[in-house]
């Protein structure tokens, strides 16, 4: 197993590209609009959630497409996230070829990075992970991590 090396990075103004318009998406693109990323979701379909948040958001758009191959050219990250295996191994494969660094939603060792629970309260941010594979795990853990840094903030 290869381990992660914890990772803060400023991803304001970076370009993501998302494929797929699903749940895990979703939940995926609201965290990097947080920070400030320029996302585009490539998707046939498209959660309404999403299409919402494209409303509001300018640093967000979406294509209802399905993805081509070789359409990458200047993307800071990828998420592979469709619902299609073979199509997640393809997007992995050119970002791969590319160097542009990719996080395969079905597939934790076709990721050159995780999304962390994240808790953040004022200055501190913390980032928790366990290590891609035990998500109710590291959802609890962010969850007890936040709820300390909470009552810290009472005293």
């Amino acid at each position: 197993m290869k381990e992660y090396f914890p990772f803060f990075v400023n991803i304001n103004h970076k370009k993501v590209r998302v494929f797929g318009g699903g749940k895990i998406a979703a939940r995926r693109v609201k965290v990097l609009l947080e920070y400030g990323a320029d996302v585009h979701v490539v998707a046939p379909e498209i959660t309404e959630e999403l299409k919402e948040l494209a409303a509001q958001q300018k640093q967000l758009t979406l294509s209802f497409r399905r993805y081509r191959p070789s359409e990458l050219t200047d993307e800071d990250f990828v998420l592979a996230a469709t619902d299609d295996e073979e199509v997640n191994t393809v997007i992995f494969r050119e970002c791969r070829h590319k160097e542009i660094f990719v996080n395969t939603a079905s597939d934790k060792e076709k990721c050159d990075f995780y999304f962390p629970g994240i808790v953040q309260l004022g200055e501190v941010t913390v980032g928790v992970t366990a290590g891609g594979s035990n998500h109710r795990k590291a959802a609890q853990v962010t969850e007890r991590i936040r709820e300390l840094l909470s009552e810290g903030e009472g005293a």
